[in-house]
């Protein structure tokens, strides 16, 4: 199965890139948005100077467990940088939300409890509220996972927006949101 067709069938439509999104990101911003692909995954993720976005993360059911999404991690951790990935909030229908939560927290990862982030998706016009984790190896801050993340939204996110689904995703200061008050639940303390 191909690359793309594996994690469509894994990730909600709101959360996917187009193909031809991603595509054109490996191919015109070949320098930092990269895919690590093998027969029982596929990542995608963006490398800057000072940090690491996950784009998307899929290990084939059949493998997970064998410690796969670990090395996969441990290879990212190995450049030294923040390490930054959006989640849904735990949908207790989807019993996947709830687990991928546990692998993040067991890799390390926190929730970055100051940072808001709803965004509307293209393709099926809903508002949806995502969660910021982060792996922070010099104990980086907030502030500076929220700069991240807005840096992450402006190159990779709404990159040629409107040439790929005909209309613009809202402006960063309308999705992404940073608060000194952090939300009252951590995502990941009672996981």
């Amino acid at each position: 199965m191909h690359w793309y067709e594996k994690l469509n069938q894994y990730f909600p439509i709101e959360e996917m890139k187009s193909k031809e999104h991603m595509e054109t990101l490996l191919k015109e911003r070949a320098d930092i948005y990269h895919k690590d692909e093998g027969p029982y995954h596929v990542m995608m993720y963006a490398e800057f100077s000072n940090f690491v976005f996950i784009d998307y993360l899929f290990v084939s059911k059949e493998s997970r467990g064998q410690g796969l999404g670990h090395s996969l991690i441990e290879k990212l951790k190995a450049k030294g940088k923040p390490i930054i990935l959006e989640v849904e909030p735990i949908n207790y229908e989807d019993s996947d939300t709830e687990k991928r939560l546990k692998f993040y927290k067991r890799e390390g990862f926190q929730h970055a409890q100051s940072i808001g982030y709803e965004r509307r998706s293209l393709a099926t016009k809903q508002i949806n509220p995502m969660e910021i984790l982060y792996w922070a190896p010099h104990n980086e801050s907030e502030k500076e996972i929220f700069e991240a993340m807005k840096k992450t939204y402006e190159f990779i996110h709404t990159y040629k927006d409107e040439e790929f689904y005909g209309e613009s995703y809202q402006p960063v200061e309308e999705v992404l949101e940073y608060s000194h008050a952090k939300k009252e639940n951590d995502l990941l303390e009672n996981i």
